[in-house]
Protein backbone atom coordinates (compact mmCIF):
# COMPACT_ATOMS: atom_id res chain seq x y z
CA UNK A 1 0.00 0.00 0.00
CA UNK A 2 1.86 3.13 -1.08
CA UNK A 3 -0.02 6.30 0.54
CA UNK A 4 3.03 8.59 -0.82
CA UNK A 5 1.09 9.89 -3.20
CA UNK A 6 -2.23 10.50 -0.96
CA UNK A 7 -1.87 14.04 0.75
CA UNK A 8 -3.88 16.54 2.90
CA UNK A 9 -3.56 19.99 2.63
CA UNK A 10 -3.93 22.10 5.72
CA UNK A 11 -7.16 24.14 5.47
CA UNK A 12 -8.76 22.53 2.77
CA UNK A 13 -10.84 19.14 3.50
CA UNK A 14 -10.80 15.76 2.62
CA UNK A 15 -7.37 14.19 0.90
CA UNK A 16 -5.74 14.68 -2.76
CA UNK A 17 -3.86 12.69 -4.77
CA UNK A 18 -1.19 13.73 -6.42
CA UNK A 19 -1.31 13.36 -10.32
CA UNK A 20 1.64 15.63 -11.30
CA UNK A 21 4.00 18.08 -11.09
CA UNK A 22 5.03 22.01 -12.36
CA UNK A 23 7.85 23.72 -11.51
CA UNK A 24 6.84 25.39 -8.19
CA UNK A 25 3.53 23.46 -7.86
CA UNK A 26 2.10 20.24 -7.71
CA UNK A 27 -1.51 19.13 -9.35
CA UNK A 28 -3.87 17.58 -6.94
CA UNK A 29 -7.05 15.53 -7.29
CA UNK A 30 -9.65 15.69 -4.85
CA UNK A 31 -10.90 12.69 -3.46
CA UNK A 32 -14.26 14.26 -2.59
CA UNK A 33 -15.67 15.92 -6.58
CA UNK A 34 -12.57 14.99 -8.36
CA UNK A 35 -11.62 18.33 -8.92
CA UNK A 36 -7.86 19.08 -9.92
CA UNK A 37 -6.19 22.24 -8.81
CA UNK A 38 -2.42 23.27 -8.70
CA UNK A 39 -0.94 23.16 -4.98
CA UNK A 40 2.18 25.49 -3.76
CA UNK A 41 4.66 25.35 -1.55
CA UNK A 42 2.71 27.86 1.07
CA UNK A 43 0.05 25.39 0.80
CA UNK A 44 0.94 22.79 3.78
CA UNK A 45 0.69 19.67 2.47
CA UNK A 46 1.71 15.82 4.23
CA UNK A 47 1.31 13.05 2.52
CA UNK A 48 -0.68 10.22 4.58
CA UNK A 49 3.01 8.13 4.42
CA UNK A 50 4.35 10.85 6.59
CA UNK A 51 1.53 10.91 9.40
CA UNK A 52 1.88 8.59 12.33
CA UNK A 53 -0.63 8.54 15.32
CA UNK A 54 1.47 9.23 18.86
CA UNK A 55 1.61 6.26 21.32
CA UNK A 56 2.40 5.60 24.21
CA UNK A 57 5.47 3.39 23.39
CA UNK A 58 6.98 4.72 19.56
CA UNK A 59 4.82 6.61 16.99
CA UNK A 60 2.49 4.12 14.94
CA UNK A 61 2.36 5.01 11.00
CA UNK A 62 -1.39 5.55 9.41
CA UNK A 63 -0.42 2.70 7.20
CA UNK A 64 -0.25 0.41 10.42
CA UNK A 65 -3.24 2.00 11.21
CA UNK A 66 -5.42 1.58 8.69
CA UNK A 67 -4.72 -2.30 8.81
CA UNK A 68 -5.42 -2.60 12.15
CA UNK A 69 -9.06 -0.67 11.19
CA UNK A 70 -9.63 -2.71 8.18
CA UNK A 71 -8.67 -6.28 10.53
CA UNK A 72 -11.40 -5.18 12.96
CA UNK A 73 -14.04 -3.10 10.90
CA UNK A 74 -13.69 -4.73 7.54
CA UNK A 75 -13.71 -2.54 4.42
CA UNK A 76 -16.83 -0.96 5.68
CA UNK A 77 -16.72 0.80 9.12
CA UNK A 78 -20.53 0.02 10.03
CA UNK A 79 -20.73 2.94 11.73
CA UNK A 80 -21.15 6.67 10.89
CA UNK A 81 -17.80 8.30 12.52
CA UNK A 82 -19.66 12.18 12.73
CA UNK A 83 -22.81 10.68 14.81
CA UNK A 84 -20.29 8.94 17.60
CA UNK A 85 -20.32 10.50 20.83
CA UNK A 86 -16.86 11.20 22.37
CA UNK A 87 -16.96 7.77 24.50
CA UNK A 88 -17.94 6.12 21.90
CA UNK A 89 -15.13 7.45 18.93
CA UNK A 90 -12.61 6.80 21.90
CA UNK A 91 -13.67 3.21 22.33
CA UNK A 92 -13.50 2.14 18.11
CA UNK A 93 -10.29 4.09 17.84
CA UNK A 94 -8.69 2.26 21.11
CA UNK A 95 -9.65 -0.95 18.86
CA UNK A 96 -7.05 0.46 16.28
CA UNK A 97 -4.55 1.93 18.31
CA UNK A 98 -5.07 0.56 22.00
CA UNK A 99 -1.58 2.32 23.14
CA UNK A 100 -2.87 5.70 20.91
CA UNK A 101 -1.30 8.56 23.73
CA UNK A 102 -4.47 10.11 25.40
CA UNK A 103 -3.11 13.58 25.61
CA UNK A 104 -1.68 14.46 22.25
CA UNK A 105 -4.27 12.30 19.85
CA UNK A 106 -7.35 14.81 19.74
CA UNK A 107 -11.02 13.66 18.91
CA UNK A 108 -10.62 15.53 15.69
CA UNK A 109 -7.54 13.50 14.43
CA UNK A 110 -9.69 10.50 15.86
CA UNK A 111 -12.58 11.22 13.54
CA UNK A 112 -10.14 12.31 10.46
CA UNK A 113 -8.44 8.85 10.80
CA UNK A 114 -11.87 6.96 10.30
CA UNK A 115 -12.96 9.32 7.59
CA UNK A 116 -9.63 9.25 5.59
CA UNK A 117 -9.92 5.23 6.10
CA UNK A 118 -13.54 5.50 4.95
CA UNK A 119 -12.91 7.72 1.59
CA UNK A 120 -9.87 5.91 0.59
CA UNK A 121 -11.46 2.14 0.67
CA UNK A 122 -14.70 3.84 -1.26
CA UNK A 123 -11.81 4.94 -3.77
CA UNK A 124 -10.26 1.61 -3.95
CA UNK A 125 -6.92 3.10 -2.45
CA UNK A 126 -6.12 0.93 -0.06
CA UNK A 127 -4.84 -2.61 -0.91
CA UNK A 128 -4.30 -5.28 2.38
CA UNK A 129 -3.31 -7.93 0.42
CA UNK A 130 -0.01 -10.02 1.61
CA UNK A 131 2.74 -7.93 0.47
CA UNK A 132 5.04 -10.91 -1.65
CA UNK A 133 7.94 -12.69 0.60
CA UNK A 134 11.03 -12.44 -1.47
CA UNK A 135 13.25 -15.33 -0.08
CA UNK A 136 17.22 -15.02 -0.59
CA UNK A 137 18.38 -18.08 -2.19
CA UNK A 138 22.07 -19.19 -1.05
CA UNK A 139 24.40 -19.55 -3.48
CA UNK A 140 27.21 -22.58 -2.80
CA UNK A 141 30.63 -21.01 -3.39
CA UNK A 142 31.59 -23.74 -4.44
CA UNK A 143 29.25 -24.82 -7.08
CA UNK A 144 30.34 -21.03 -8.79
CA UNK A 145 33.92 -22.16 -9.72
Amino acid sequence: MDLSKIVSISGKPGLYKVTGQGKANVIVESLIDGTRFAAFMQDKMSSLEEISIFTTNDDRPLKEVFKTIHNAFGQQLGFDVKKLNQKELKEKFAIAVPDYNTETVYQSDMKKVFVWYQMLTEKELLDFSEEPVVEEIEVDEKAKD
